[in-house]
This record gives C-alpha cells, structure tokens and sequence, in this order.
C-alpha cells in the first residue's frame, strides 16, 4: 500500500520518522534539524506471483523504507551490511555539496560496505525540496534495495500550488523470479542480454493482471472533492515506463523534485531514477466503478523487454468508514503502444521550469565547456576458447564516445583526494567522438568498444554543455542519463544528429526544465547545461542497469575552487576500505 506524507506540522514528520528510524530533534523552528536513520541490510522471503524467493532488503521491507526530511535538514543514515553481498546507497539527486563521500556509487565515491560491516551517510540537504529516491548502487542489488526520499519544504515555506488534502507515494520498480544478481552475472559471463523482468510493480505488488496476483494489488483509496499529490518514482531497473489512471487527467507540478509549469495530462511517461510529482483531483461525487492504475514499458529496443502491464486500483470511499462493493466495474485507461516515439516526444517538450522570484533559473547563458558525448550499445570481442552470445559471437557492451567504463578496484575520489590516481583511472576522457560517422543513420560495420577507468576533468565553476547523441550502431534506444552531483537544464533536444551551427538557435535559455536524469531521445540528442560548482568525482550513466553493467558510463572530476567553500571535503573516518 502507498504511504502518504502530509507537508505539515513537524510533530506529524517526527511520528512517521519515529516509526522508521531513531531519531533526535534537536530544533530552532526553521533551522533544520538532524534526522538518523538505521539502515539494517538484509534478506528475507517474499512471495509474488506466487513464487517465493530471498531478496536483499533494508530492514526487511519492499520497497524500502522512506526517508522523510525537510529542506535544510541534516541526514545521518546508519546503514549495516548483514548479507553476504557489498552494497552501497546513492541518494538519487541529492546534491551532496562538497560532499562526493555520502554519494554512494561503488567505486566512484566509496568502497563498498562489505559483510558486517557499517557506513554513516552523513549530508545536508541544501536549496532542495520535493521527490526523490534512495536505493542500492551496487551491481544489480537496485531491484530490491530502493525506496522514496521526501524532501518537504521548510517550515516557513509552502508549495507554489493549491495545498492537497493528502500525499501519496507511489513507486514503480521490477519484479524477478529468481535472484537479478545471477541475470546480471550470468548474461556478463556469456557475453549476451540478461533475462528481462517477470512483472512490474506498484508499491512492491504485481497487481491482478498478472497470474496468480490478485490479492498483490495495490489500492489508493481517494475521497470524492479532494485533491491529492501523488509522488510517483521509477526505480525500476531497466525500463520506461508509461502511467495513468483511467478517467483521471493529472497535473505535472514537479519533476526530479524541482517545481514545473503545472500543465494537465492523463499520461504519464518516467525513466528510471525520475521522480514526477502530478495533482489528482477526484470527482465531486463517488461515481458507480472504480479504476485502473496502470503502467507498462516505453521502448525501441530491438531486444527483449518485459512489454507486461502493471494495475493498482483507485476507488472512492462513499461514507466515514466504507468503500463501494467489490462488484463494481473496474475501468481500463489505453495505454500508447510500446514503441509510441512521438508520444514521448511530445509528452518530454511540455516540461518547462517554474521560473519566478522565489525560483530563479540560473541557465548559463555562455559556455566554457563543450562536450559531445554519443550514447549506444556496441560489441567487444568474445576472449579465445569462449562462445559468447551477444552478436556475431560477441559480448554485448556500452559506451560514451566509444570507451565503455572499467570500474576501478579502488575508489577514484579516494584516489583523487590523496593524489594517488596511478593505475586507478586516467584523465584522457575524449570531449568529442574519436571517430565521426553519421550517428542516426546506417550503422557502422565496425561495433567494437575501447575500454578503460576514465574521467573528465573540469575547472570549479565553469560553464558546461554536454550534447548526448543517441546512436544506431545496434538500434536505437531512449537513454536516462542520471548526472551525480548536480542538477542540469536541458536547453534542447531533437531527432537525427545534433546540427552544432542551427540546433542552438532554438534553445531555451529562459525556462529550460531542471533535471538530475533525462531521457534522451530514441534516434536523437539532448543538450544540457550547468555551472560546475560542485567539486569532486561526480558519476554520469545510463539508469537502465544492463547499460550501466555493460559500460555506458563516465565520471567527471570538477577542480576545487580557490576559496574554502569552494574545496572538496575530507573524507569521514569511517569511509569503506576496498
């Protein structure tokens, strides 16, 4: 079942904080208080669809617990590693200034957390309010280990929209039959696709359109006359995915916990690591039928997807203490097909940011900083006395700008910080294609990937475009590309090859939406720009995890900047050792 988290009273937030977590409030009104959090990594048995398997969780819960702070709060999360597998947690847009040690991706920022073993996550929630999400950054552990992150405004603040009647969280993930971390491991040692989910879910449950799930529905129970903000989050592994209710039309106010032009919808379209607040306004009167909340795949790969139909239930309550009878019709919304580009397309340009004094948008207006990165799948070649099974006896991989990423052994910013990068990675990260070819048309007969730990290296505070380019070396595909450490505009974006002389004409400099993840566009590009004023070693990926475990990944080092608040912190005294 959905949680909901009213944006009120701290006595409410501390009572939900309580239930999950140790807590101390030490409190001046609006000053921001600390909040801890005990994070106990374990496994426990669950039963979908009938099948009951052992999953990795935290404190034994699916999806995982959520945290819930304010703007300004101080977070202290206490995570223990009971099994047997390292694990890590990234706190998916946070910003983490300064601070690149809590960020939590394994061997970027940090060693892992082995067996047994404790990490404190230790960050201040600077200048950010709305939804988020946690979860593992560590091989495929994402499946299980993930949950919502609620930033409410301070105190003193309110939300630039009519205040909802309640607040539901409604989180979107992936459900495997048997452990993901075998599919993973297996589909790298055969050089081939991993085996693609076996439902979606909703809040955890699969939902009766699925065998054997009828009683794993979820069910948000709504009052006729009220509105209600409902958070919704993707956390699934490796899929798009289309949302909405039937006869229901939804109103964007949020997206990546940054406000939106409020513009009314009734399809929703999330990547994975998004986050979209909509406000639900239900009918004035209870009416005769309930309705079905549904989510399914958007893709153009040429592989398999798990193209499955995920159902919640909305129904209306007609009196204190009852529902309407469980022999009412259930409506079903369409949903676009799985392929639907253009729906995408169109549903992505709506999205500007909510521009005002209290707002302000700080688009940079000059760049010192290009970069043109493709995206895409790509081959490398099977090692000698190895069938491989990805194309033409290859094995699949990923890239940006044609080099897959290697993870280093030990962690870059730890290497970076004691100036001990030898061997760990190198700075030689190319800013343009090594080869040009056309992009988005015949592919090229060579596939192969170069491969190795690099990085790019920026200069504190510049101004940085960053063109991603989708390729058609093996079809193409919508990638979320997730940036660490920063939020971003996305001044454009388009079909076919970037033009560098005429595609910046048309950028929107004055209210571009402000991301921390954007989908690129099946068969075209996205530009984005930011101030590098984050020093450290920041991650930016593909959020489909088969991408990111193939090697479509890259890291940027950012220079500290010359004043004291402008320098990378030193590391906790408990930082995981590799």
């Amino acid at each position: 079942m959905g949680a909901s988290y009213p944006p009120l009273p701290a006595f409410l937030v501390a009572l939900l904080l309580a239930f999950f977590c140790f807590c101390d409030f030490p409190q001046v009104a609006n000053a921001g208080i600390t909040r801890h959090y005990k994070f106990d990594i374990v496994s426990i048995n669950v039963t979908r669809l009938c099948r009951t398997k052992s999953m990795v969780t935290v404190n034994g819960q699916f999806p995982g617990p959520p945290v819930v702070a304010r703007e300004g709060d101080h977070l202290l999360v206490k995570v223990v590693n009971h099994v047997s597998s390292n694990v890590t947690i990234h706190w998916h847009g946070v910003r983490q200034l300064r601070n690149g040690w809590a960020d939590g991706p394994a061997y970027i920022t940090q060693c892992p957390i082995q067996t047994n073993n404790t990490y404190v996550y230790n960050f201040t929630i600077t200048g950010q309010r709305g939804t988020l999400l946690w979860h593992a950054h560590f091989q495929w552990l994402r499946a299980t280990v993930y949950g919502p992150l609620i930033i409410l405004p301070q105190l003193i603040a309110s939300y630039p929209f009519p205040k909802p009647y309640k607040e539901v969280t409604i989180i979107l993930g992936e459900w495997y039959n048997t452990d993901p971390e075998a599919i993973i491991n297996q589909a790298l040692q055969t050089g081939g696709a991993p085996n693609v989910s076996n439902a979606y879910t909703i809040n955890g449950l699969p939902g009766p359109l699925y065998n054997c799930s009828a009683k794993d529905t979820y069910r948000l129970r709504v009052k006729p006359g009220k509105t209600y903000l409902l958070r919704v989050i993707n956390a699934a592994l490796d899929d798009d995915l289309f949302f909405t209710i039937a006869n229901h039309s939804l109103t964007v106010v949020e997206a990546d916990a940054t406000y939106v032009k409020p513009f009314e919808t009734e399809l929703l379209l999330i990547s994975p690591g998004q986050t979209t607040n909509v406000l639900l306004k239900t009918k004035p009167i209870a009416p005769n039928a309930k309705f079905f909340i549904l989510a399914r795949p958007y893709s153009t790969s040429q592989g398999a997807i798990d193209n499955t139909t995920v159902a919640g239930i909305l129904e209306y309550k007609t009196s204190s203490n009852a529902f309407k009878s469980k022999r009412l019709p259930v409506i079903r919304p369409p949903l676009p097909p799985i392929n639907a580009t253009s729906v995408a397309a169109n549903y992505s340009s709506r999205f500007r940011r909510l521009v005002n004094a209290q707002f302000p948008a700080n688009v940079p207006q000059k760049v010192d900083k290009k970069f043109y990165f493709t995206v895409g799948l790509g081959t490398s070649p099977c090692a000698k006395n190895q069938t491989c099974q990805g194309p033409n006896g290859t094995n699949f991989a990923a890239s940006v700008n044609n080099n897959s990423f290697v993870l280093p052994s030990r962690a870059i910013l730890q290497s970076y910080y004691f100036k001990k990068s030898n061997g760990v990675y190198t700075t030689n990260f190319p800013r343009f294609p090594p080869k040009p070819f056309n992009y988005t048309g015949t592919p090229p007969n060579i596939t192969f990937v170069t491969k190795g730990s690099k990085v790019a290296v920026i200069p504190f505070n510049a101004s940085v475009e960053i063109v991603l380019q989708d390729t058609s070396i093996l079809g193409f595909e919508r990638h979320p590309i997730h940036l660490h450490g920063y939020n971003f505009y996305v001044v454009g974006q388009g079909f076919g090859n970037f033009d560098p002389k005429n595609d910046p004409k048309n950028y929107n400099l004055v209210d571009p939406v402000e991301l921390n993840t954007i989908g690129v566009p099946s068969g075209g590009w996205a530009a984005i720009r930011f101030f590098a004023d984050n020093p450290g070693v920041w991650l930016m990926h593909c959020h489909f995890d088969v991408h990111l475990s193939w090697g479509l990944t890259m890291a940027w080092i950012v220079r500290d900047g010359k004043l004291p608040h402008q320098k990378l912190l030193p590391p906790p005294s408990d930082l995981p050792k590799c």
